[in-house]
């Protein structure tokens, strides 16, 4: 297992129609390269497959809104720091847009539906 000194993580949870699983890995497997080639720790995009565990009263596939025919995704990406991500995401939205143009590609997923964030890692350094 690689161990990273990441001290930021970009977090996100979404929403992927079964149906469109293959072209999301395919998506997943470029995007994690171009992170990881302009400076990402760690890339990462995980499948639920425990989607109810005991003691738990409220579901990532709640908070999520996922459907029957979806299924849960949780993916994350490790940097050094704020600013470290800051600087790896605006080389890596420059590299999406020259491949792809401004409108960038279409999504395998309902972007309405998922969520991001950036976290600061308060445990585990």
């Amino acid at each position: 297992m690689k161990i990273t000194k990441g001290k930021y993580v970009d977090g996100f949870v979404l929403s992927v129609p079964k149906k469109n699983t293959a072209q999301y890995k395919k998506m997943a497997r470029e995007a994690k390269e171009v992170w990881m080639k302009f400076g990402a720790l760690d890339y990462k995009e995980c499948k639920i497959e425990d989607s109810k565990p005991k003691c738990v009263t409220f579901l990532f596939p709640k908070m999520a809104k996922t459907k029957p025919s979806e299924a849960t995704w949780f993916s994350f990406i490790v940097y050094k720091s704020k600013s470290h991500r800051n600087a790896v995401n605006k080389k890596v939205m420059a590299y999406f847009e020259k491949k792809y143009g401004k409108d960038h590609m279409q999504m395998p997923f309902d972007m309405k539906r998922f969520t991001y964030a950036g976290f600061k890692v308060e445990v585990g350094i």
